[in-house]
Order: structure tokens, then C-alpha cells, then sequence
């Protein structure tokens, strides 16, 4: 989908955005223009190989994250996490007809398999929202502003976390609850601590290989390189696509 066609989805979706969660179920589904299909298969669980995204930017032309953090954060962070995944899910797969393994033993491999999926998917989020200096439309500031008061009172928020987590681990996330509804901030001390049911929107690496090559210990100025690299429409792409999701899970309680 072109940029400028995701740009008029979202547009049309914002502008009733706020109300969308007040809608009966028909209503927010024919809203939303959401079509269904029948599923009937799936890839195999076991067997599918996890391959590493490429950088959809130039890590050389960020504003204040340099080429040399972002190489190193996406080969050996990311990277490692994806060639973790593999290996644990080959040893899943090489126990799954071991009725003798303990579920002990097996679990700690579960315990595993969780985390690598965890860092996995939020490493490859965090990477797609990068990539452009570009400020967010009126449109999605007005969205996230009707859910906090304002946008400016999500951004001191969801900074506020960031700081919080400094100086350790974590991911900071602003996700759509298909159960609640609600649009909200959210703490995530580890890849393991994901809010349920939630769609992610935005999502900032706090963990100290995210920011340490370029700022040492000054997590509040990567915050603010952070946020000068947002790429706001693929913000706006998720919260169109969450919102369509959250129409449907209305649907079906």
C-alpha cells in the first residue's frame, strides 16, 4: 500500500476514531470496512524458520542515533535473538514426541521460546516505528490527545516511563487494548511482560544497548533522539489496523 493511501486509511478512520469504541458492534465493523476470511491453515508452529527483518531506513541518516549504535543494536541484539529463537524452537520440536522428557525440563525451553519470541517481535516493531523526522499529522495527535487529554500529556507520560526504566531493561508501549478499548501507555520491565490482549502502537527500547554507544548513561537524551526519529505514519498504520481489530473483537463478545 502506497504511502499516501495508508495516509487517507488513516485519516478516515481517525476522524471518527474517538467514537469508534462507542459504536455498537455492526456499526464499528461496517465502520471500519473490515472484511473477514476463513483461516484454514496455519504455518506449523514447530517447523517455520524465523528470518531477521531488514532496516526499513538508513540507520545513517537518523537525527542524533548513530549508523554504528543501530547496526550494532540490530545485528547483535535483534540478530542474536532471532538465531536464539530457531535454536529453542528446534529443540522444542526435537522433544515434542519425548514422553519421557519432564514437563519441568520442557518448560524452562517454553520459559525460553516466550522471551526470544518477546524480544523478537518488540525489536521488530521498535525498528519499523524509526526512520523519519517528520511530525505526527493532526489527525493522530488529535487521536492520542482524545485518550489522555492531550498529546502533549501522552508524550510527558510515556517519557516518563522511559526514564523509569533507565539504567536497566525494558520497553516502553503504547498499545490498544482490544479487551478495554482503551488507548494507554504501558510498562514492560522484560520481553516476557507484555500487556494482554494489547495491539502495540509505539514501541521505545529501553534496555542500555539501545542508547549506551551514543549517550553512556544519559537515557533522557536518547529519549529525545527517539522521538525526533519517530516514523509517524507507520504509528498511524497500526492504530488503524488496531482500531479495525478492536471493531471485530467487539463483534464477537
Amino acid at each position: 500500500m502506497s504511502t499516501n493511501n495508508s495516509r487517507r486509511d488513516f485519516l478516515s478512520i481517525a476522524t471518527a476514531g474517538a467514537a469508534l469504541a462507542l459504536l455498537e458492534p455492526e456499526q464499528a465493523l461496517a465502520a471500519s470496512e473490515t472484511k473477514s476470511a476463513l483461516v484454514t491453515t496455519l504455518p506449523d508452529a514447530f517447523s517455520t524458520e524465523h528470518a531477521a527483518k531488514p532496516l526499513s531506513f538508513d540507520p545513517a541518516k537518523l537525527d542524533g542515533l548513530s549508523e554504528k549504535l543501530i547496526r550494532s543494536h540490530w545485528e547483535n541484539n535483534y540478530g542474536g535473538s532471532v538465531k536464539a529463537l530457531n535454536a529453542v524452537k528446534k529443540k522444542l520440536a526435537s522433544f515434542r514426541e519425548d514422553a519421557d522428557l519432564p514437563a519441568f525440563v520442557y518448560n524452562d525451553l517454553k520459559r525460553e521460546h516466550l522471551l526470544r519470541t518477546g524480544s523478537v517481535v518488540l525489536h521488530e516493531l521498535y525498528f519499523s516505528n524509526l526512520g523519519s523526522t517528520a511530525k505526527p499529522e493532526a489527525a493522530l495527535r488529535n487521536l492520542i490527545g482524545s485518550a489522555f487529554g492531550s498529546f502533549e500529556t501522552w508524550e510527558k507520560e510515556f517519557r516518563r516511563i522511559g526514564a523509569g526504566l533507565s539504567g536497566g531493561s525494558g520497553w516502553v508501549t503504547l498499545g490498544l487494548n482490544l479487551h478495554t478499548g482503551l488507548l494507554e501507555n504501558y510498562w514492560q520491565w522484560d520481553h516476557l511482560h507484555a500487556p494482554a490482549a494489547t495491539m502495540p502502537i509505539l514501541v521505545l527500547d529501553m534496555y542500555e544497548h539501545s542508547y549506551q554507544m551514543d549517550y553512556g548513561a544519559a537515557a533522557p537524551a536518547y529519549l529525545d533522539a527517539f522521538f525526533r526519529n519517530i516514523h509517524w505514519e507507520s504509528v498511524a498504520s497500526r492504530l488503524n489496523t488496531a482500531l479495525k481489530l478492536l471493531a471485530l473483537a467487539r463483534q464477537s463478545t
